[in-house]
Parts: structure tokens; C-alpha cells; sequence
């Protein structure tokens, strides 16, 4: 996982697109583009946004300012609020108005803030260039920032629909984030909101999606496939391997297309489209799930089925059956004692391998329906290049995919005793 870490952010970094137009459009100017990739940490290294998007910045701008900060979440906005937290106790951010004074704002216990102009003593000399003298604290943007004193520059900030420009802008600035590994990945340049609200809803929603898919296709594909393998070459045989070929081999927006216009259109059983409203939607109409469901039981079924029943046929083969057979013992006996456990080890492989598919690979169902999921989350991502929601979606598929493949594992030593790990 932590090579793919760095791999995933390499690729991210490697992709076509430009973030700050992507974000705020083909009209900005220079002055703008330098100011957005500046206050978002752009323009840093990229070993250095990797560490920060690991194990997040805070640690760094506390060392910065000398103080420890503290986050707090802003229910009303849905937004982040970062505070450094001074020697007495106080929740204190800084701003210039005009590169010579710096203005305090003041975080009282009960919400409300109060600002007052701050004295010539707030300002250090600089470690590195003595003739300067600069301040560090967090910013009302929710940035660690360095202001030096008499650079009047200008800060560009994006609105909802404009820019606004102000004079005093700090020097340098550290995006403040905890880090992938404490929980927080970042802020979407997208919507401008925490990437794990947004995402934590998405992969709910698919979780929810591919679980009752898993729960209906699996033991369907197994059942079927052991049916087929049992009696190869038969007529039931040839009717499942090739209705298994027929749905495997049809693309989802086909089948998808097809289910909408036959069960929605013409019969009228099922909703075609997925609407949700708010966090209660899927379940307050569990019926828009059918159809997207159905789908997915569609294009998983005869791959499962068909590997199930190979995996059978090879089973019933192999010497050890054969002697079951000889010995007189009963049919049942044979296939649910002796050659089912083994004739699972290649379906358990390509179902824990099929989760990961499920889970973050809908992207053409999720779209034929208008499913709010994981891989259409993931799709807009990569479109708009917002660099924190594909790095953290990414992992997240990440850790479930070696989840699913460490069941996998655990899973063979329950089907065959033979395997064992030291």
C-alpha cells in the first residue's frame, strides 16, 4: 500500500492539466495562477506535498509559528476553521492589511470573534535574511502564512463568481491538513469542501450498491456454476455456460439500457433513474437499487458461473474423486465433502478479486442510472483534476482491494488444510 501511495500520487502528478485553470477558469491571470498555486502549496516540491498530503502539515506550520494549531469544523459553512493556539490558551488568526501591521482575531469560548490591531513587537528578525522581519501565524483562509514586514504584495483569492485582491499577503503559506493517515486527505479544488465528507458519502452509497449485488450475484454464480459442472455436457450445462457467455459478453449499458426500457418504460415496476435527495434516500426507496443491481447480477453472473463450473468439471476429474466413486460412497457425499471445498479455490480468487470491481469499477452503471457512487466520484476527479479526492478514492479502493485479497488468503486455509501460513 505504500508503494502504490507513491505511485498513485506520481501518476497524479504526471497527468495532464492545469489546477488552478481547471479550478477557476481559462481567464485568469498570471499574478492569479501564482497566487492560487502558492496558497495551496502548488508550487512546492512534490516530495514535499506528498509528505504533507501523508501525514499532513500541521506538525510543520506549529513548528513554524511556535505555536500548536488547532482545527475546528464550521457545521453552518462545512468547512474547516484551522487556529493557532497561543501560550495562554487564546485561538488567535493573523492577517496584514497592509504588510506593516498585522491584525489579531481572537476565537472567544463562545464562538464569536473579535479582532484589535497588534504592536511592532509582533515582528521577528528572519533566520535566514536578518534584514527582514517577519511574523508566522495561520491566516483566516486556514493557512499557516509568513508575512514580511513592509512587502506589500497582493493576495489573489477566488470567490463564488469573481476574484477579490488584497494587499498584505504573506510571503510563504502551508496548507494546514492532517494528513491521509489521520483521516484527512485535503480539501477538493472541485467543491472547495473536505475531500472525506464527499467522499465517505460516495463510497456509502457504492458499498450499499455493491453489496446487495455481491449478496445476490455470489451465491447465484456458485450454485449455478456447481449445478453446470455436475452435469457437463448436459443440456443444462449448455444453457447456463451459454447464457453465462451471453450476459458476460454484454456491456453494462446495454443490459442497463435494456432493463430501464423493459422493467421502468413499458412495465413500470422499477424507477429507471436513482434520485437522492438527502443521506435517507436509498433507504426510504429501496426500489431505485433493482435495476442497478440487476445490472451488475448481469455482467458478474456468467463470469463467476463459468469459472465455478470449469473449477467443478476439473474437480470431479482428478484421481482422488475417482476413488471416492470406486469406493461406493454417495453422490451427495462426494460433491459436498470431497471435491466442493476444492473447486471453490478458483471462484473464492476471482470473486475477492471482482469486490474491488464492484466497489470502485461501476463507473458506466453508475452513470446509466445516476447512481451518486464511488466511480463516478472518481470519473469527475480525474476530469477536473482535483488531486486530493483521486490520491484519497484511489487509496480507498487501495485498502479494499488487499482487504478482500487478505480474506481471499484466510479463506484457503479453511478450504483446503493442506495450505497453512507460518
Amino acid at each position: 500500500m505504500a508503494v502504490v501511495s507513491v505511485a498513485v500520487f506520481a501518476l497524479t502528478e504526471l497527468a495532464p492539466g492545469n489546477i488552478a485553470i481547471n479550478t477557476l477558469g481559462n481567464n485568469i491571470t498570471p499574478a492569479q495562477e501564482e497566487s492560487f498555486n502558492k496558497q495551496n502549496g502548488l508550487d512546492e516540491p512534490a516530495v514535499t506535498r506528498y509528505i504533507r498530503w501523508m501525514v499532513g502539515s500541521d506538525w510543520e506550520a506549529a513548528a513554524a509559528i511556535d505555536d500548536p494549531v488547532r482545527r475546528f469544523y464550521d457545521a453552518q459553512n462545512q468547512r474547516y476553521s484551522w487556529w493557532a493556539v497561543e501560550d495562554d490558551g487564546r485561538l488567535t488568526q493573523h492577517y496584514s492589511p497592509d504588510g506593516n501591521q498585522i491584525m489579531e482575531r481572537e476565537r472567544l469560548d463562545n464562538g464569536l470573534v473579535v479582532e484589535h490591531l497588534l504592536g511592532d513587537e509582533v515582528w521577528q528578525p528572519d533566520p535566514d535574511d536578518p534584514s527582514r522581519e517577519i511574523f508566522w501565524s495561520v491566516n483566516p483562509q486556514g493557512r499557516a502564512a509568513m508575512w514580511v514586514k513592509g512587502q506589500n504584495a497582493v493576495e489573489w483569492t477566488p470567490q463564488l463568481a469573481s476574484w477579490t485582491s488584497a494587499q498584505g499577503a504573506p510571503e510563504r503559506y502551508i496548507p494546514l491538513q492532517r494528513g491521509l493517515l489521520r483521516g484527512d486527505p485535503g480539501v477538493s479544488f472541485q467543491t472547495r469542501r473536505p475531500v472525506v465528507e464527499s467522499l465517505w458519502t460516495r463510497l456509502r452509497n457504492t458499498l450499499i450498491l455493491a453489496g446487495l449485488a455481491f449478496v445476490v450475484v455470489m451465491p447465484l454464480a456458485l450454485v449455478l456454476g456447481v449445478i453446470a459442472g455436475l452435469n457437463e455436457g448436459r443440456w443444462v450445462d449448455r444453457v447456463l455456460s451459454l447464457g453465462g457467455l451471453v450476459t458476460t459478453a454484454t456491456p453494462e449499458f446495454v443490459s442497463g439500457t435494456l432493463l430501464v426500457l423493459v422493467l421502468s418504460q413499458w412495465l413500470g415496476l422499477f424507477p429507471g433513474a436513482v434520485v437522492v435527495t438527502d443521506e435517507g434516500a436509498l433507504f426510504a426507496n429501496p426500489r431505485m437499487l433493482v435495476l442497478p443491481v440487476l445490472t451488475l447480477t448481469l455482467a458478474e453472473l456468467g463470469y463467476v458461473l463459468r469459472i465455478t463450473r470449469a473449477s467443478m468439471v476439473e474437480v470431479l476429474r482428478t484421481n482422488y474423486i475417482r476413488t471416492a466413486v470406486l469406493k461406493g460412497l454417495p453422490r451427495w457425499r462426494i460433491v459436498f465433502r470431497h471435491a466442493l471445498r476444492n473447486a471453490l479455490m478458483a471462484p473464492i480468487t476471482v470473486i475477492m478479486l471482482h469486490v474491488n470491481w464492484l466497489v470502485g469499477g461501476i463507473v458506466i452503471v453508475e452513470s446509466v442510472f445516476g447512481f451518486p457512487g464511488l466511480g463516478s466520484y472518481i470519473l469527475s476527479a480525474a476530469l477536473f483534476k482535483d488531486v486530493f479526492v483521486i490520491e484519497a478514492a484511489t487509496m480507498s479502493l487501495i485498502v479494499i482491494a488487499v482487504g478482500t485479497q487478505l480474506v481471499a488468503d484466510v479463506a484457503y486455509t479453511f478450504l483446503n488444510p493442506r495450505i497453512r501460513f507460518a
